[in-house]
C-alpha cells in the first residue's frame, strides 16, 4: 500500500506501532498453550482462511484441493501452496492480497516475489522460518506487540488450553469468550443434544427451563473466571421476542415439536435473556447480524460451517432490537455491540441507535467490508450522527494469527485518512485529530470490551 504523506502520514505514525488490541477473532487457544511450531505454509496461510479459499473456490479450485476438511480426504501442504500461487492474481485489489503481501514480507521476510514459478522456493522459505523459534505463537504474540486476544469459544468448550496459558507462566493474555449459539438457537444442528450436554457439563437440571437458564448462567461464571469479557452470538435476520411462558416452549422444543417459527422466536428471547445475563455478570454482548450463513447446501452438506458462503442480506435493525432495548436498553453498565453485513443500515439505522441508546456501539466493519474501501464507507457513514464514542475501535475477527498486525495496520491507516480529511475540510483542527488516532486504534475496544490493562 502507498506511502502517507502530510498530515495523513504523521497521524499513521503516531498510532502504527501502538499495541494491538484484538478482542474479537478466531484463532485457536492451543496455539499459546503448547507454543507448539506451526505445521507448515498451507496449514498456516492458506487452509484456515476462508478469505483466501472462497476466491479459489469461485474460480472453480476445489477445497478438497486446498485441504479443506473433509472425512477420509487430504491434500499435499506443498500442492497447496503452489495452488494459491498459481492463483496470486485473483486477489488483486483485495484486502486479502494486502494482508498476505504484509504476512510474507513483513511478518516472515520473505523477499522473493510470490508467483506460480517461485511457489516452492517460498513455500521453503517460509518452513525455514516455522522451524525457529523466533516464529512459533508465543514469540510472534509479543513480537506483534499484542496486548489481548480474545478467541471465540462455544458454550460446552472446557476451556482446557485457556488454563493451560494461564498456568504456564508466559506473559501473554489471551482470553475467551462466551459463544452459546449451538446452545440457544433450535435451528442449530446438534441443538438438543448439545442442551443435554450442557446440562451434564454444569450438573444442572436442563429438562425444566429455570435449569437450563441456570446452566447458560453457570457457564458463563466458567468463562468470566477464565478472564471473559464478552459475549458473542449470531443471527441472521435481527429479532428480539419477549415471551410470557418461554417454558412451554422449551418443552415443545425438547419434544421435536415446535415449527421453524416458533424455534426463532426462542432464539429471540434468548437474546434477551443473554441480555438480562449480562447486565447481571457485566460481560459485554456482541452481535452478529445481517449474515445468511453457509448458504452453498453442497459445501455445507460435505465440509460443515464457515467454508466462505456466508452473504450479506437485509435487516431491520430498528424493529429487531426493540423488544431487548425495551428490557435493558436504559440500564447503566449494559453494553450491546452491534455488528452488521447490511452496509445501508450505518446511517439509517445503526449511527442513529447507537447515537441514542447508552448501551450501544457499533462494531467495526466486518467479514466483506474490512477493506480499505469498506473503512472509508463505515466513517463517512456512522461519524455524523454516532461521533466516535459511540463506536467499539476496532477487531480482527480473524483465524489468520499472522494477519493480525496487517489487519490492524489496514485500519490505522483508514483511521489516518479519515481524520485527515476531516482536518483539510474544516471540520476539526490537527490537535483533535492527533487525540482521535489513539483513540480509534486502541482506546475505544479496550473502554467497549473492558480490557484496560
Amino acid at each position: 500500500m502507498h506511502q502517507l504523506t502530510g498530515t495523513a502520514g504523521a497521524l499513521y505514525e503516531a498510532i502504527r506501532d501502538l499495541p494491538i488490541v484484538s478482542p474479537h477473532g478466531h484463532c485457536d487457544p492451543a496455539w499459546f498453550a503448547t507454543d507448539a511450531p506451526f505445521p507448515d505454509p498451507a496449514a498456516l496461510l492458506v487452509v484456515p482462511d476462508h478469505y483466501v479459499f472462497r476466491m479459489l473456490y469461485a474460480q472453480g479450485v476445489p477445497l478438497e484441493a486446498l485441504g479443506v476438511p473433509e472425512p477420509g480426504r487430504g491434500a499435499d501442504p506443498r500442492d497447496i501452496f503452489r495452488i494459491f500461487a498459481q492463483n496470486w492474481h485473483l486477489f488483486l485489489g483485495t484486502p486479502s492480497r494486502f494482508w498476505m503481501t504484509y504476512v510474507l514480507t513483513q511478518t516472515l521476510g520473505i523477499e522473493t516475489p510470490l508467483s506460480a514459478e517461485t511457489a516452492d522456493a517460498v513455500y521453503d522459505q517460509i518452513a525455514e522460518r516455522l522451524a525457529e523459534p523466533a516464529f512459533r505463537p508465543r514469540a510472534l504474540f509479543d513480537r506483534f506487540g499484542i496486548e489481548v486476544l480474545a478467541t471465540t469459544d462455544g458454550a460446552l468448550d472446557d476451556l482446557a488450553h485457556h488454563a493451560a496459558v494461564a498456568e504456564s507462566g508466559w506473559g501473554g493474555r489471551v482470553i475467551p469468550t462466551f459463544r452459546p449459539d449451538a446452545v440457544l438457537d433450535p435451528s442449530h444442528e446438534g441443538f438438543l443434544g448439545n442442551i443435554d450436554a450442557l446440562g451434564q457439563l454444569t450438573g444442572e437440571d436442563v429438562g425444566a427451563f429455570a435449569g437450563y437458564l441456570a446452566a447458560l448462567r453457570a457457564r458463563r461464571a466458567v468463562f468470566k473466571a477464565q478472564g471473559a469479557t464478552a459475549t458473542d452470538h449470531a443471527i441472521e435476520v435481527i429479532e428480539t421476542v419477549w415471551l410470557d411462558d418461554p417454558d412451554a416452549l422449551y418443552q415443545r422444543l425438547r419434544q421435536g415439536a415446535a415449527s421453524a417459527a416458533e424455534g426463532r422466536a426462542f432464539y429471540g428471547h434468548m437474546l434477551i435473556e443473554m441480555a438480562q445475563m449480562s447486565v447481571e455478570d457485566g460481560l459485554v454482548m456482541q452481535l452478529h447480524g445481517g449474515s445468511r450463513r453457509n448458504t452453498n447446501a453442497d459445501v455445507f452438506q460435505r465440509f460443515g460451517r464457515d467454508k466462505g458462503a456466508d452473504i450479506p442480506i437485509a435487516v431491520d435493525w430498528v424493529r429487531g432490537l426493540e423488544p431487548l432495548l425495551g428490557r435493558v436498553g436504559n440500564t447503566p453498565g449494559f453494553r450491546l455491540i452491534l455488528f452488521t453485513l447490511d452496509e445501508t443500515t450505518y446511517a439509517r439505522e445503526l449511527a442513529p441507535m447507537a447515537g441514542h441508546w447508552p448501551c450501544l456501539r457499533i462494531g467495526p466493519p466486518w467479514w466483506f467490508h474490512d477493506s480499505a474501501a469498506g473503512i472509508a464507507r463505515y466513517f463517512d457513514q456512522v461519524v455524523e450522527t454516532a461521533g466516535y464514542w459511540n463506536l467499539a475501535g476496532f477487531n480482527d475477527d480473524t483465524r489468520a494469527f499472522l494477519s493480525i498486525p496487517a489487519r490492524h495496520d489496514l485500519w490505522r491507516r483508514g483511521v489516518a485518512l479519515h481524520l485527515s480529511a476531516q482536518v483539510a475540510r474544516g471540520v476539526f483542527g490537527t490537535a483533535d485529530a492527533e487525540m482521535l488516532a489513539p483513540l480509534l486504534a486502541v482506546d475505544l475496544a479496550r473502554d467497549a470490551y473492558g480490557l484496560r490493562p
